[in-house]
Parts: C-alpha cells; structure tokens; sequence
C-alpha cells in the first residue's frame, strides 16, 4: 500500500513515518511550505526556522530511505488560514488556525496531491485513533490513549471519505514512547522541542502580525461595561477575546473581563468574572462524524477549548448546517469562532463553528 505522510520536521511524524514503513508501506515523505518570509514579516534573505523543519523532515528521509518532496501550498495557506485568522479578529471572533491549517491544507489539498500522485492514503503524526464502527460501517475518529497528548479537537472536521484513507500511527503511543523510538532510530530530532506557537506569527504578537501582514492600524475605541458606560479606552478591538483580563491598560475598583467584542461600534465590554458563564451555544458550519444527524435531543460530551475538559450537553441539529448546544453547567469564556466539538465517550461524535453564546444573565 502506497501511502503519503506529512513530515513537519518534528519527531511524531518522524516515528510516524518509521512506523509506517516498518508496517511495509510504499512511503513518500513531503513537507508543506506554508508561507514566504516576507509574507509574514521576516526579511527575504533570513532563514527562518521552517528551513530548519524542512532540514529535519528531509534527514529523517534519508535515514529511512524514502522519496522526499517539498509541496508549495503557500496560496491555499494564505487564502484559508491567514486571511481566516485576520477576518476572524477583525470581526470580534477569535480563529484556531490549527483547525483551519488541518481542514484545507493537510486533509484537502495535501490528500488531493496524494490521490493525484496514485496514494492509497495519508498519514500524519497527530494524537488520534481512526476505527471503522463494524455495525455502521462509519469510520470513527477516536481520542488517542496518551490523553496527555490527544488532538482529536483539532481534527474534527475530517470526512469519512477523508478517515477512510488517514493513517494515525501514534494514536496508541505517549510521546515518551515516540522520544524513545526516535532516539533509537538515531533520528536528529528525537528530543526537539514541540511546536507552541502559531506558525506564522513569529514574535508572538498576532496583533502586531495583524498590522503588518494587513498594513494598517486597527482604531482605538472605547471599553463599556454592560450598561453602556464608558470605562476607558482600547488600543484595537483585535487585541482582546473572551474572558481577557490582562493587558487591558484599565485602573479599575473590581477585576474585570472582556464579556464582548463588537466590530460595528468598535467596543469592547467589559463585566465581573460571573458575566462571563454560558448556559448555551449555537454552532454552525459542522462536521458529523460517529452519526449522521442529530434531530432529537441528545447527551454527549462538549468541549470547547483545545484544553478544556468536555463537559456534559445537550445536542441538537436544528437544521442541516447548525447545532444547538445546551450546558448542564454554565461554561467560562465561550467565544465564537472556536470549536466546539463532541464525544460520546473517546468518540468523536462531531463538532463545528461557535457562533452565537447565550449567557446565565441573558
């Protein structure tokens, strides 16, 4: 079986990529050049760290002797993973590009180069199980084992057209495991560091890549609190989300906590920790995965932050593109434009889009 696995450069997809070969797969390595230097603020003639990546990827390839490309999709990350983060801020959202990078790039574009190129499938070195329900015959996106480490959040959006042709080869493994197989297999990246940050944000400040990368200024404005009245000013509605609390310049009597962005007054507002809890949510722009539909009520598991614990609900699909999610708890800090995805038990069940948040006090 021919199969493609991404190499980042890090040691999952290293150990991934042995794992597959030990497996006897035909493999071909390649590594996704996202961006260009100068589009995310680093001058042409510097190298940035994902020439180091690209190094890495290319050394583990030789090592186990298997063809190694660089594909440029540096467009399509452009067009669906920073213009995306950028309007997201812009609009009082606040983007995961991780979500986006997987749903476009590595599970569209990179699985259409694999078929093109006559793959029988991908593979990555993500945190996750694939299984195929023997009743249902769906393929079933599970949480990996090492809870420690498990991605199955970022990977929700995956088809079962997509699922069926994903290999996962760490889903069963802990890093320590992986760290010990790369050592073994002298693999020069076996105690890299992992990736943190967001890719293309290189300073850490994604308001001031914001700025750059768009060449404009985004306006001060006013903070109010939820009466309307002003408690001082904002440097740039990009620069706040959800339940913030530091950073905002104030000199107040109580702490208080971004409750709200809003783009068309440009204000942000401002309220107590305890106007910060959810009861509900709205999510659109969704992925089924373990069912085909939910139109009555049902139990699962929602989780919506890449770290947050999932918490109980209620599930409904209100129409063909739309979740209706209701907390047995009241949720800290929902924000919209995150994901919010589902599990019956270490199943994903689904996820999608926050776009609308219905607090304990509305």
């Amino acid at each position: 079986m021919k199969a493609l696995i991404a190499m980042s450069g890090g040691v999952d997809s290293s150990v991934a990529a042995f794992l597959l070969k030990e497996q006897g797969y035909d493999l071909m390595g390649v590594t996704m050049k996202l961006f260009h230097n100068e589009d995310i603020g680093i001058p042409r003639e510097h190298a940035c760290c994902s020439l180091d990546d690209v190094e890495d990827a290319r050394s583990v390839a030789c090592r186990l002797d298997i063809p190694y490309h660089v594909f440029n999709l540096s467009e399509s990350f452009e067009q669906n993973v920073i213009k995306r983060f950028i309007d997201a801020y812009e609009n009082g959202r606040t983007p995961n590009p991780c979500i986006d990078c997987n749903r476009y790039l590595k599970f569209d574009k990179l699985y259409s180069r694999a078929r093109a190129l006559g793959c029988d499938c991908i593979a990555t070195g993500h945190y996750a199980r694939i299984e195929q329900d023997s009743e249902s015959g769906r393929y079933l996106l599970k949480k990996a084992l090492d809870g420690n480490k498990d991605q199955s959040y970022v990977l929700y959006s995956l088809t079962q057209e997509q699922l069926k042709h994903t290999q996962f080869p760490l889903g069963g493994m802990t890093k320590q495991e992986v760290r010990r197989i790369a050592e073994a297999q002298g693999f020069l990246n076996a105690r890299k560091h992992d990736s943190q940050d967001i890719c293309f944000v290189q300073n850490g400040s994604y308001a001031e890549f914001m700025e750059t990368y768009a060449n404009q200024e985004y306006p001060a404005g006013n903070f109010i609190d939820r009466d309307g009245h002003i408690l001082g000013r904002h440097r740039g509605i990009i620069r706040y989300t959800i339940g913030q609390r530091k950073g905002l310049g104030l000199s107040l009597p109580e702490p208080m906590y971004v409750c709200a962005v809003n783009p068309v007054d440009n204000t942000v507002t401002l309220g107590r920790e305890s106007e910060l809890y959810a009861t509900s949510l709205t999510a659109n722009d969704i992925n089924l995965i373990s069912i085909p539909s939910i139109h009555t009520p049902l139990r699962l598991k929602a989780k919506v932050r890449y770290r947050q614990t999932e918490q109980w609900a209620s599930v409904l699909q209100t129409d063909a593109d739309t979740l209706q999610i209701r907390f047995d708890s009241p949720q800290r800090a929902v924000t919209k434009g995150q994901a919010v995805v589902l599990y019956d038990g270490d199943i994903v069940a689904g996820g999608g889009t926050i776009c609308a948040v219905s607090s304990q006090s509305a």
